[in-house]
């Protein structure tokens, strides 16, 4: 080939391959942007099937009645906390006290016969929203079946147990009714006329597993609810003889209101405050 036709081959290559590049450069970009739509879309199913995901496991642990946490998640919420107990003992680190309250609603049976069962349901379903803003936000509480509530405290000693059981008391016995029916003729600041009774067990004092811990409030729910309710009890030694009305009186009266008897040396300030860092 005589070198005027080879620099004319040349020039035409020369000039043919930025078109080419340039049109791999543009499918390039092409399949990019349509990969880069199936990868937002593909990104936005994952997001959407992880929040039905969690409204999946929201659904299965909260109570279908009153809308706070169920028994099984109380349960796996209770094994939780005296594990991570359990963890701080082992590790010689600042031990871990939990302080368990069983809470249970005197009078609700009253409530059904006088208002029915639909309104009575809708009063346990305000009543169990209004204790939930009660405790912090990593406290738990939860329907243990019928009319009894579990509230789980991490962090938390006797003493600042006792100043929770005493504050959902005085909620309790302030709660007012709802729910009125059109039309209907009545004193707005009437009561719902339910009381609770409260047994309270602490971590490691009442037990360390939570059976143990679990028949301890029993027990001393069973002491408050022999008292009349509208008070909470600590839990008694494992002993039948301490269980019953003949009981000897235990610290936890709440505060008195007009014209009742004053408080006991034992009982602590109540009413709804702020929950911050409990001893």
């Amino acid at each position: 080939m005589s070198t005027p036709l080879l620099l004319q081959a040349l020039a035409v290559l020369g000039a043919a391959a930025p078109v080419a590049v340039g049109a791999t450069v543009l499918r390039r970009r092409t399949a990019g942007g349509a990969g880069g739509g199936k990868e937002a879309e593909l990104l936005a199913k994952i997001a959407e099937l992880m929040a039905e995901r969690d409204e999946l496991r929201r659904t299965a642990s909260c109570d279908p009645l009153t809308g706070v946490w169920n028994y099984r998640h109380l349960q796996l919420t209770l094994d939780q906390e005296i594990e991570r107990a359990r963890r701080a003992e082992a590790a010689a680190v600042e031990p871990r006290p939990l302080g368990v309250l069983m809470v249970e609603l005197v009078g609700f049976d009253a409530v059904v016969a006088e208002h029915g069962r639909p309104r009575a349901n809708g009063m346990l379903r305000d009543l169990a929203q209004r204790l939930s803003v009660e405790i912090r936000s990593c406290d738990t509480l939860g329907r243990y079946g019928g009319e009894e509530f579990l509230v789980l405290l991490p962090d938390t000693a006797p003493e600042g147990a006792e100043q929770v059981a005493e504050r959902l008391c005085w909620s309790v016995r302030r709660h007012r009714l709802t729910d009125r029916h059109p039309g209907e003729q009545a004193d707005p600041e009437a009561r719902s006329g339910l009381t609770a009774a409260i047994g309270l067990a602490v971590l490691p004092r009442d037990g360390a597993h939570a059976a143990v811990l679990l028949r301890a409030a029993d027990r001393a729910l069973a002491v408050a609810r022999a008292a009349g309710g509208d008070c909470w009890r600590p839990a008694p030694p494992a002993s039948p003889s301490s269980i019953g009305p003949d009981a000897s009186p235990l610290p936890g009266r709440v505060s008195p209101g007009p014209g009742e008897d004053p408080l006991t040396p034992h009982a602590t300030t109540v009413g709804p405050r702020a929950t911050g860092d409990r001893p």
